[in-house]
């Protein structure tokens, strides 16, 4: 910064333009890059079948592999905001909504399947990684004032994810041992 503004003193309005619109295309190029990568373009093709087109809410019907399936589906975002972009602020986000995803998924009697229908932690991964990757500081500063908050809230739901599988667990057995009782 402190080059920047020497060398703005020192400029004519021409090389002053050419100086900006150079650091434009440079801006420009590391966002195509990015942009190339495999997993950006995973990413994109998860959140327009995972959201979209509703797949994430008709793969939850199946009890255990849909949430499985949903939080597979969460793997490139998480490594793409922590090996690409190397952020850990974005990268907790970015697990926060997929593992909350997966709760939410994880609620039976087809409950869990309603919310994954409105609930789209893809499309917001997805803003949240574009928003990085544009620069939006609006979405940065957003990310960055929620980093702890995201780590906390982790570890909630961790807890809860182990929780609500012990709890389906039981209630299978307790269904089990009910049917076998009458047989």
């Amino acid at each position: 910064m402190k080059w920047t503004v020497l060398a703005d003193n020192r400029m004519n309005k021409d090389e002053k333009r050419q100086f900006f619109a150079s650091k434009a295309t440079k801006v420009e190029r590391r966002r195509q890059r990015l942009m190339n990568n495999k997993a950006y373009q995973m990413m994109e093709g998860l959140t327009r079948y995972m959201d979209r087109y509703y797949l994430d809410a008709l793969i939850g019907v199946i009890p255990g592999w849909g949430d499985t399936i949903a939080l597979l589906s969460a793997v490139p975002f998480v490594y793409f905001s922590a090996r690409v972009i190397k952020s850990v602020p974005l990268t907790l986000a970015v697990l926060n909504n997929g593992l909350r995803d997966v709760l939410m998924g994880m609620i039976p009697f087809f409950v869990g399947d309603i919310i994954d229908f409105f609930h789209r932690a893809n499309i917001q991964n997805m803003q949240m990684i574009q928003g990085f990757v544009d620069g939006d500081e609006a979405i940065i500063k957003q990310v960055n004032q929620r980093a702890f908050q995201s780590a906390i809230i982790l570890a909630i739901l961790l807890l809860l994810i182990a929780l609500m599988i012990w709890a389906l667990i039981s209630f299978g057995s307790y269904l089990y041992s009910l049917v076998a009782s009458v047989f």
